[in-house]
């Protein structure tokens, strides 16, 4: 079903980093959303009011507030997908993120409206009546709600959307309630157990969880995250495939939402290269990288001595004891400038951000370390830190 729909609404499918395609692709998504939760809350506000149970008819407008996401979902696609303007040079995409956002306060919202009157459920019970067709409303809506979970997980990967994982999370956490609540209809029918409000309060919490989880998924790349270690690893190989760069350092990858991005790095080449070449290597490798990755790139050329005894000498002593201060820690842009007494030994030390040394601490130990190598040697250090894992 969800290939028939993408292959039917979906022109050009295939194109996911295309803002005009995800669009398209929110749009399909909160359609059917709209349909089916508007669908479903009518069933089960029938439902409740022929059963008299709380929880279903809780359960009922928490579909109904589904729908209100899914049309969340639909304007968050339609205007992360307008062009770039003066105001916004990167585009809109993040407005992506914010609707995921949205649905999952909404979602938070419902959660805590459901807990508030099971509580009060449980406080005050009351006898629920069984009905043949509510059960089947009930079994019908935890079928529609897993066949959602579905098409909107698959829609998510197609197009790396936290705002549809969003909505594939509350489609999911839907059809467990409702089950739940089902099985809770059929434990007072049988045994008379008033269940109804325990029950739509473990829904509650099942449902909060499930929209804490999906906030935390849509504030992260509003913050800020650690880009994906594959791509980083996979730019890394596209550039250091051209010999004439030797090192990269200092990536920086900025989320503009999906599909537009732009990333900064510098690239280290030899002292003696011609200038003029280097450059157009690294115009080159601009081209490439936004070419295979869709990322707008800007790269800072480094020139590195290579082919010099001394420098490598004491870069690599230098390496060996940034090591051995932190483990985890990396240098860059070494050189060496001479004079008749002592040698100043500049570079830059890439640092995690969980480094149990402070910056100053982390400088005067790799200072002291490399006066008691060499007394006549004499650090400048510039403390960095990772941007990327």
């Amino acid at each position: 079903m969800t290939e028939f729909l993408v292959r039917h609404f979906v022109r050009n499918g295939d194109q996911t980093d295309d803002p005009q395609v995800r669009e398209r692709y929110g749009l399909l998504s909160g359609i059917v959303g709209i349909l089916l939760n508007l669908f479903l809350s009518a069933s089960k506000f029938l439902a409740g009011t022929v059963t008299g149970s709380i929880s279903i008819t809780a359960d009922a407008f928490n579909n109904l507030s589904d729908a209100g996401s899914s049309v969340v979902t639909l304007v968050g696609f339609r205007l992360a997908g307008q062009k770039a303007d003066k105001d916004h040079p990167f585009g809109h995409g993040r407005m992506e993120y914010l609707a995921g956002l949205l649905v999952s306060l909404l979602i938070l919202m419902v959660g805590f409206e459901l807990a508030k009157s099971s509580v009060e459920k449980i406080l005050h019970p009351s006898a629920v009546e069984f009905s043949v067709l509510s059960s089947a409303i009930l079994l019908l809506s935890v079928a529609v709600k897993l066949w959602m979970s579905v098409f909107n997980r698959s829609l998510s990967k197609r197009i790396r959307s936290a705002a549809m994982a969003a909505t594939a999370t509350d489609s999911l956490s839907d059809a467990v309630a409702t089950f739940v609540l089902f099985l809770g209809l059929l434990a007072g029918h049988f045994f008379s157990l008033p269940l109804d409000g325990w029950l739509g309060l473990a829904v509650a919490v099942f449902i909060l969880r499930a929209g804490w989880g999906a906030a935390k998924d849509t504030i992260d790349p509003l913050l800020g995250q650690t880009p994906d270690p594959e791509l980083v690893h996979s730019i890394q190989d596209t550039v250091l495939s051209h010999p004439q760069i030797t090192g990269i350092h200092d990536l920086v990858i900025h989320d503009y939402g999906p599909g537009r991005a732009m990333m900064s790095f510098h690239a280290e080449v030899p002292v003696d290269a011609n200038i003029l070449e280097a450059h157009d290597i690294i115009d080159h490798v601009e081209r490439e990288l936004m070419e295979k990755y869709h990322i707008l790139t800007s790269i800072h050329m480094d020139p590195i001595a290579t082919d010099d005894e001394q420098v490598n000498r004491r870069r690599t002593m230098v390496e060996r004891l940034v090591k051995e201060v932190e483990p985890r820690c990396t240098i860059h842009d070494f050189r060496m400038t001479g004079g008749p007494h002592h040698t100043n030994l500049i570079f830059d030390v890439v640092a995690p951000h969980n480094c149990h040394l402070s910056d100053s601490d982390l400088r005067q130990a790799i200072a002291q370390r490399i006066q008691a190598e060499d007394p006549t040697c004499f650090a400048v250090i510039q403390v960095d830190h990772l941007f990327v894992e």
